[in-house]
């Protein structure tokens, strides 16, 4: 919240003004949802096995994006999307599992019922990302209210964190380091996608979002220093066609679309 406050600001009182309700309200809770539906569900997870499972759970996100969209009308819909968003996903699937994590369906069941809130709340926040998205991309109008969004989840993060039982925080050079880099790079990450779906192709954008859970496991082998298996390697190459062939759906379709008119 601090760093994108040091680069947008705070909205000012006329300027909030001039937004429509339901991006400033409703966009704005949704957001807030979300970070806090995310960040406790990873939180409550069980197990290293869990933990995997549930950001599986959110990375259906960009899939969902693509659909809400496309029923919403932001996005003709294409035949070509059907098995693009169906083989990315089931690319994110062996991506996520990338470490020799075994998957199942039975065992997922099995553990969605052993902790069915954890699982909530990623299901949860894997439905209200899109739903940000798409309702800023209407109704947003060029407004930017992302500084305030932040700084809203900042103070029902920190407001749960005293009124729990956790213990205090303790925070070495290392962990200082690592707090005020992850801050700025999410800093980062949230400033260009609240430019892109204000401005840009929503769809093409949730397209490439597909291939953030690559980069994500990328990172996650070198910083954890694990070896990545096969079944990564077939994910990376699922989540790759799949979103080529959406993105060459959308291409075909707007340039068809563009002839026409």
């Amino acid at each position: 919240a601090l760093f994108v406050t040091l680069r947008f600001g705070i909205p000012r009182w006329q300027a909030l003004r001039t937004l429509h309700p339901v991006y400033l309200l409703g966009c704005g809770v949704i957001f807030v949802a979300y970070e806090i539906g995310l960040s406790l569900s990873l939180g409550f997870a069980s197990n290293r096995t869990q933990t995997l499972e549930l950001g599986m759970i959110n990375y259906l996100w960009p899939s969902l994006t693509v659909v809400l969209a496309t029923a919403l009308g932001l996005q003709r819909f294409h035949v070509g999307l059907v098995p693009g968003v169906l083989l990315a996903m089931v690319g994110i699937v062996l991506v996520l599992q990338g470490d020799g994590a075994h998957f199942s369906i039975t065992g997922l069941w099995a553990n969605v019922q052993s902790n069915p809130l954890a699982y909530g709340l990623a299901f949860a926040a894997a439905l209200l990302w899109p739903c940000y998205s798409v309702l800023s991309r209407i109704f947003a109008k060029g407004g930017n209210a992302l500084s305030l969004f932040l700084w809203a989840v900042a103070v029902a993060l920190w407001l749960h964190f005293f009124a729990s039982d956790e213990p205090a925080m303790h925070f070495g050079w290392t962990g200082a380091v690592q707090l005020v880099m992850l801050s700025a790079l999410t800093a980062l990450g949230y400033s260009c996608w609240d430019y892109g779906i204000r401005h840009g192709n929503l769809t093409v954008m949730a397209v490439g979002s597909y291939f953030t859970p690559v980069l994500s496991a990328l990172v996650g082998t070198v910083w954890l220093q694990v070896r990545p298996s096969w079944s990564f390697w077939q994910g990376v190459a699922l989540v790759t066609l799949g979103s080529l062939i959406c993105w060459w759906s959308t291409r075909e379709r707007n340039k068809t679309a563009t002839a026409q008119a």
